[in-house]
């Protein structure tokens, strides 16, 4: 189980329409307004895998997996007026403006490849390639979140996928939130597989940094946090350091989701894993040979209540990136609130020379 894909085909898309009037979720009914019908056969399929993934992480049995969707290319134009994926008018897209065309999709803390249906399904139907992995601990993969101590630990997957490239092949990295410092970790080590490195409103650090640091302002000192926090986790008891982190689903979603359609909350709140505590305190060693020489994005949410605008714009200030864009009404989760305007930019900054 740990090591397979997860893939949906346009067979997959036309069986579920099938049977979309036979069964109904939940989750739809509760939407205010009615979804595009791709969109909807889209989402319907996510929220399946969610379910499975949610069941699948009660296990803990060790491993890892990489989740990734095939699907037909086509070309689709960028929709000024939303920011639906289903609403897009025509517009060709010239793959020759891309050296290049695959993308690796790193998740932020609690997260898993699920979050990125919409990025990748955008993403495929311009013929590129996304593929979306599975940190330890995250996802389907089957490691208890309490057991992953290090960075190193958590993101054995897109080390060993970094690894197994062949030697003339380069990737873009995009990391979302703390998925920063994973991308991070992969710059310092294989720094000559990455092409480009975007930071999603992530944890772009500094040498000596940890990624709670970049929190700090919204949670609180490392010392008071871990205090005082009601979500913290202690799996081996009380009297021993805590082991993760998880938030009740209400203040998930007005620190996470608080542009998110209600359809994606719900797919967020079956499928979200404790957060490895390891990772977050470790400070990151970064050369400047690596790490700082590294062509890196960064890719602002300006209606985020887990990491303030503000507090991006310090982030970009201390450690200035190749280049800088915004997203307007977006909350923590792009992909998810403003997947089309993404999608705009990561197109832009992979066709930069």
């Amino acid at each position: 189980m740990g090591n397979g894909f997860f893939c949906m085909t346009k067979k997959d898309i036309r069986e579920l329409g099938g049977s979309k009037n036979r069964s109904r979720s939940n989750v739809g009914r509760t939407s205010q307004r009615k979804m595009p019908a791709e969109e909807e056969l889209l989402h319907r399929r996510a929220l399946s895998m969610a379910i499975q993934q949610h069941q699948l992480s009660q296990r803990f049995e060790g491993g890892a997996s990489m989740s990734r969707r095939h699907g037909s290319v086509s070309s689709r134009r960028l929709n000024p007026g939303g920011d639906s994926l289903a609403n897009d008018k025509q517009q060709a897209v010239d793959l020759e403006n891309f050296k290049t065309k695959k993308f690796v999709l790193v998740h932020g803390e609690g997260f898993g490849a699920w979050c990125w249906y919409k990025t990748i399904a955008s993403l495929e139907e311009v013929g590129l390639l996304p593929i979306a992995l599975d940190l330890v601990g995250s996802g389907i993969d089957q490691t208890d979140s309490n057991k992953v101590g290090t960075l190193a630990d958590y993101s054995k997957p897109l080390i060993n996928y970094l690894c197994d490239l062949p030697e003339d092949e380069k990737v873009i990295l995009v990391g979302h939130s703390c998925g920063g410092a994973s991308i991070s970790y992969a710059l310092e080590h294989y720094p000559t597989k990455i092409s480009k490195a975007i930071f999603l409103c992530a944890t772009m650090v500094l040498d000596g940094q940890r990624p709670f640091d970049v929190f700090a302002e919204q949670l609180g000192s490392v010392e008071i946090f871990l205090k005082e926090s009601q979500s913290v986790v202690h799996a081996n008891g009380k009297d021993k350091p805590p082991t993760s982190l998880m938030f009740e689903k209400q203040q998930m979603k007005a620190l996470y989701f608080n542009q998110t359609p209600t359809k994606d909350v719900a797919l967020a709140a079956v499928s979200m894993r404790p957060i490895p505590l390891g990772p977050l305190m470790e400070k990151l060693s970064l050369s400047h040979e690596n790490y700082g020489t590294a062509r890196k994005f960064f890719v602002q949410t300006l209606d985020d209540n887990a990491l303030s605008a503000d507090v991006q714009e310090k982030l970009v200030r201390e450690n200035p990136p190749e280049g800088i864009f915004k997203i307007k009404g977006s909350d923590h989760c792009p992909f998810f609130s403003k997947p089309q305007s993404l999608h705009k930019i990561l197109l832009e900054i992979a066709q930069i020379p």
